[in-house]
């Protein structure tokens, strides 16, 4: 077999794999318009524009960088375009901020200037370095746009707003050797102190499509070493994106350990953003800090079947330890799901999702997710339902709140599941499918129910977050499927002529690791015109949808609690409350 051959038999591996999977057909590399990346923005459409998610005023934004909490500020960097509403001139813009609700937006800290970065300031961490402050680690890109890892420091450390920062000569630090692919060499994560007096810092790459996460040491922060081996790597999965790596506690479910604790009762989170697909999978494991090796358990697989942070709309999602708080909190960005021509017309594109804390289940099995305790801030109106029984075909409307830009917190009384189907074992590692096959529409025994938001009366447009439980004959437990179903979502006409260029409305969806012994299971929803996030029981199963409504809009949306089964529901508790805005200080220039 040729080369030719061997690429061609690979090629047709990724395609056949991508559509088992339900993968959105995109590009695996950031599309560059040339024609619209410095297309200026003459007016800004705020029809699907959030109210209390972070969203520069105009323009396009992705990957959180270098989130870190210093001098009693808040900070969070992204990637963002000055000139445009689609990808391209990236810089880093930078925002401050003292209770991560309420931001100042400041000038971009970084943007390509010198001959080490002058084809591309991407993305990176910081670093807080006794003696030195914050430093800024970064994926650089020169002239022949080979990827490459710099630094930034602070011109002044003393300054809480950190608002200038300086690139020194000696950069880069690090760069491809002639074993590593040079266009896949990218995304450093914040660096940990070991006792051997050595930083660390991972990177991602890939090699022969095996994900990579190589590993650098550095006893100055200035001059970094490429370990003999990757920390971790796994074959078929591809360019590993924005890794991410911390420990968690396997005895305090309550707090977030910072990246430098040692102790016996860990495990390690591995996370990677795969390029190949656009989501994002995490493992939990050991860490050997002496063999510089992770190795996954094996309660979860280890590739695109893994366990996700998010299983909607989310990517290149960054943690970092917050020492005001003792928490870990964790940024991702949500893109949009229009076409490029919807973008340029609103004048922005993407946005962050809600800050959430990170821990561990206690279960030692998978993480748990939780929106920051700082957004209940900005609560309003409140409306209260208690012990109403939904049957089969009943919808209730939720009143009294601002639908459209909400946030709804129920706890679902199912009882009986005898009524329960039978769950397919082939849909095991395939929610996505289950969901599209059996969406909230279709009548189940116990299930679907949940809600329907941002919906019309007549239900022309509205997207369903629901629940389905199954009888799992191999296991003898429930399965629980929790899907957010975009293909209802809006009336809008896709606008391109061919598959890529039109709107995604897929079935998001995830299994819930939930035995509901009591009956009981929760969901919460973050309801912000175009983006509604998802918690399933307190965030073990967590669902970002981007969705584009043109009559479910702002005062005519509305809400409902649903049941589309056979067997009777209880709302046992819904408590749902307006969304005020945060306070916008200014754009810094934006």
């Amino acid at each position: 077999m040729g080369v030719s051959d061997v690429v061609t038999v690979l090629l047709l591996l990724v395609l056949i794999n991508l559509s088992n999977h339900n993968i959105k057909g995109i590009d695996a590399f950031h599309r560059i318009y040339e024609k619209l990346q410095s297309q200026s923005v003459e007016s800004v459409n705020h029809l699907h524009r959030t109210g209390f998610h972070f969203q520069p005023p105009k323009h396009w934004i992705n990957d959180p960088n270098g989130p870190v909490y210093y001098k009693g500020f808040y900070h969070l960097f992204y990637q963002y375009n000055p000139q445009g509403a689609v990808w391209g001139n990236i810089v880093w813009a930078h925002s401050v901020s003292k209770d991560l609700v309420n931001w100042e937006a400041l000038e971009p800290a970084i943007y390509p200037s010198k001959w080490f970065d002058i084809g591309g300031t991407w993305s990176g961490s910081i670093t807080i370095v006794p003696g030195k402050g914050p430093v800024i680690l970064y994926t650089s890109l020169n002239q022949n746009k080979t990827q490459m890892q710099s630094y930034a420091i602070p011109q002044d450390p003393s300054d809480p707003y950190l608002r200038k920062w300086i690139k020194p000569d000696d950069n880069p630090i690090a760069v491809p050797d002639w074993t590593m692919n040079g266009s896949e060499f990218r995304d450093p994560t914040t660096a940990w102190f070991s006792k051997d007096g050595h930083w660390r810092t991972l990177v991602g790459s890939v090699r022969k499509h095996r994900g990579i996460a190589y590993i650098y040491r550095s006893r100055d922060f200035k001059h970094w070493v490429k370990a003999k081996h990757p920390v971790h790597s796994k074959e078929r999965t591809g360019m590993w994106e924005c890794p991410d790596f911390f420990p968690v506690s396997l005895t305090d479910f309550n707090n977030g350990l910072d990246l430098d604790y040692v102790g016996p009762n860990t495990k390690h989170v591995l996370k990677v953003s795969l390029d190949l697909t656009r989501y994002e999978y995490y493992t939990l494991g050991k860490y050997d800090s002496k063999k510089d090796r992770y190795v996954p358990d094996g309660d979860s697989p280890d590739g695109w079947d893994g366990l996700r942070f998010d299983y909607g709309n989310f990517y290149a999602s960054k943690t970092f330890f917050d020492y005001k708080k003792n928490r870990r909190i964790l940024w991702g960005w949500a893109n949009e799901s229009d076409t490029v021509d919807d973008d340029r017309l609103k004048g922005w594109a993407g946005l962050q999702v809600i800050p959430r804390t990170v821990l561990l289940d206690s279960s030692k099995k998978q993480l748990v997710f939780w929106p920051i305790e700082e957004i209940e801030s900005l609560r309003s109106n409140y409306v209260r339902m208690n012990n109403h029984d939904i049957k089969m075909g009943q919808r209730l409307e939720v009143k009294g709140i601002t639908p459209a830009k909400a946030d709804v917190e129920v706890t679902f009384y199912v009882g009986s599941l005898e009524k329960a189907e039978t769950f397919d074992p082939s849909f095991t590692f395939k929610p996505f499918d289950l969901c599209k096959l059996k969406g909230s529409n279709v009548t189940g025994g116990v299930g679907p129910f949940g809600l329907i938001t941002l919906a019309t009366p007549d239900l022309e447009e509205y997207t369903p977050v629901f629940f389905r439980v199954f009888k799992d004959t191999s296991t003898h437990k429930p399965k629980v499927l929790m899907c957010s179903d975009a293909r209802p979502s809006t009336l809008k006409q896709d606008q391109g002529p061919s598959p890529k260029e039109k709107m995604y409305k897929p079935s998001f969806a995830g299994f819930v690791d939930v035995d509901l012994s009591d009956g009981r299971i929760s969901l919460r929803s973050l309801i912000d015109h175009s983006v509604v996030e998802n918690f399933g029981a307190l965030g073990k199963t967590v669902i970002t949808s981007r969705v584009y409504p043109v009559k479910a809009v702002k005062e005519n949306a509305h809400l409902y609690v649903f049941n589309n089964g056979t067997q009777t529901v209880n709302v046992e508790s819904l408590n749902a409350w307006s969304m005020d805005s945060p306070s916008q200080m200014n754009d810094g220039g934006l």
